[in-house]
């Protein structure tokens, strides 16, 4: 008799699930149109080009020191493990989700003793006797729901796909990480060398103020002479004071990036501080379809692909849904005889049916819900792209222009020295006064100090280059194959 039942459950299932792959409910998503292999409008136009950049895509900037930061800042970050959590959240809520397509087993043992009234009808009928005993009983019991239009498999898309969100969310993270702290490490580093520039001034004016006083003692110069020099040597003492203080900051926001103390000094000034490095070459020819890397624009596509399995769902609450459950054990007055086969018990069934009829258009409002969300996500997915599309832009013509200008710097800045050591001449033969030295101090000074922050800005445009285009980042082969497999189709 249970031989039967159970191939009669077995045959039941395995129709079921032939029945199950023939329809789904709502439509497999689509991904969204992205951008056209075009170049942008402010690089070099070439043609088709391979570039991209690394996953670890401050390492084009040649810094060892920046490399080291930027590994333990991805280690150690609060913000960082607390974006790896969530992650983990998303992704066991998946196996969740995941868990309802397949059937629940469960084993179960109890001892009960109860006695029953010999003054009820059934009392009264044994004689007015009660039954009073111990009851031993072990077994299992199952369930299952037939997902015979496919709504569980949506749910479990849905959940998939938001564990791609999670992930983007991850990504990121990983990114605004990244290019906040190589941004504050070239600002840090631009400070540096503003600080040697002003270091070698002060210098200069001390020697400037030393020489003027020496003519006045010798009665070639005036007081005023002595009182500009001494002017322009604490103003060059207190710009100095001004730009450490800017560094300062920018060091405790470098080590609360990183994870350590605001306290830790992690950086100290280089040995060639005045000087910065190049920033790497930005290649010709990309095309704007790399932004489909960017964590925001991915996430934002997966957030489309849930909102579209939810319409699923939601389709799904129209159609009837069958659930089958059954259990199998052993129950007995007594411990010695609950292996018995007297002792056996089992049911099968029902195979439960439940269809809508009608429900006040609960379940119509609820498609038209899940349908307006799927089109506001598809709304803010192009807002998303155009705001990609315009960042990259705005980093291009940055680097384009912050270039320009540093050459047209340089002219200035040849200038202004050339200029300070004319008027210092003069100055030493008679020919002029102090203000004429003073003046070329101050212009010289002025575009050493342009040159070098046209040089941090021409950097940090970099970085906006990488930022804007997403950085490398790309899935984990994991939730790439939970992609495949689960969110884009459900068959």
């Amino acid at each position: 008799m249970l031989n039967s039942a159970l191939k009669r459950l077995t045959l039941a299932v395995s129709v079921t699930l032939a029945v199950t792959g023939c329809a789904t409910v709502g439509t497999d998503f689509k991904a969204p149109a992205n951008v056209a292999d075009a170049s942008f409008r402010h690089l070099p136009q070439a043609g088709a080009s391979e570039a991209h950049l690394p996953a670890q895509w401050w390492t084009v900037f040649n810094d060892a020191t920046l490399n080291r930061l930027e590994e333990t800042a991805l280690r150690d970050n609060p913000s960082v493990k607390a974006a790896a959590q969530r992650l983990v959240q998303a992704l066991e809520q998946a196996g969740v989700a995941r868990a309802n397509e397949q059937p629940q087993l469960s084993v179960n043992a109890g001892i009960s003793n109860s006695r029953t009234s010999a003054e009820t009808s059934q009392g009264l009928a044994l004689g007015h006797r009660s039954i009073k005993g111990n009851n031993y009983a072990v077994g299992s019991s199952f369930s299952y729901e037939v997902d015979l239009l496919g709504r569980v498999r949506r749910l479990v898309e849905a959940s998939d796909a938001q564990a791609l969100v999670a992930e983007a969310d991850r990504d990121g993270v990983l990114l605004v990480l990244s290019s906040q702290l190589a941004t504050t490490y070239w600002q840090l580093r631009g400070l540096d060398a503003e600080i040697a520039i002003l270091k070698g001034a002060l210098d200069t004016r001390r020697e400037s103020e030393e020489l003027v006083t020496a003519r006045f003692d010798a009665g070639l110069s005036n007081e005023l002479d002595v009182s500009r020099a001494r002017i322009e040597r604490a103003n060059a003492q207190a710009d100095l004071h001004e730009v450490q203080r800017q560094r300062n900051l920018l060091e405790h926001s470098l080590a609360t990036l990183v994870g350590a103390s605001p306290s830790a000094m992690l950086t100290a000034a280089n040995a060639d501080a005045a000087s910065l490095p190049q920033p790497p070459a930005i290649p010709v020819g990309l095309p704007a379809s790399l932004l489909a890397q960017r964590p925001d624009l991915a996430g934002s596509v997966a957030t489309l692909r849930a909102n579209n399995a939810q319409i699923g769902v939601a389709e799904g609450a129209f159609y009837p849904s069958f659930s089958l459950t059954g259990n199998f054990g052993f129950a007995s007055e007594s411990l010695s005889n609950l292996a018995k086969g007297d002792a056996r018990q089992f049911s099968v069934g029902p195979l439960a049916l439940s269809l809508p009829i009608f429900d006040g258009g609960r379940n119509k409002a609820n498609l038209a819900i899940a349908k307006a969300r799927y089109e506001e996500a598809v709304a803010n997915h192009q807002t998303k792209l155009l705001t990609a599309l315009r960042e990259v832009e705005d980093a291009l013509s940055d680097v384009q222009q912050r270039q320009m200008q540093g050459d047209a710097q340089k002219a200035s800045q040849v200038a202004a020295a050339r200029g300070y050591l004319v008027a210092r001449a003069r100055y030493e033969r008679g020919v002029s006064t102090y203000l004429d030295v003073t003046d070329a101090q101050r212009s010289a000074l002025a575009a050493d100090r342009a040159a070098v922050q046209i040089n941090t800005q021409r950097l940090l445009a970099a970085v906006s280059v990488a930022r804007a285009l997403g950085a490398g980042w790309q899935p984990s082969a994991q939730l790439s194959q939970v992609a495949q497999n689960g969110a884009i189709k459900a068959q």
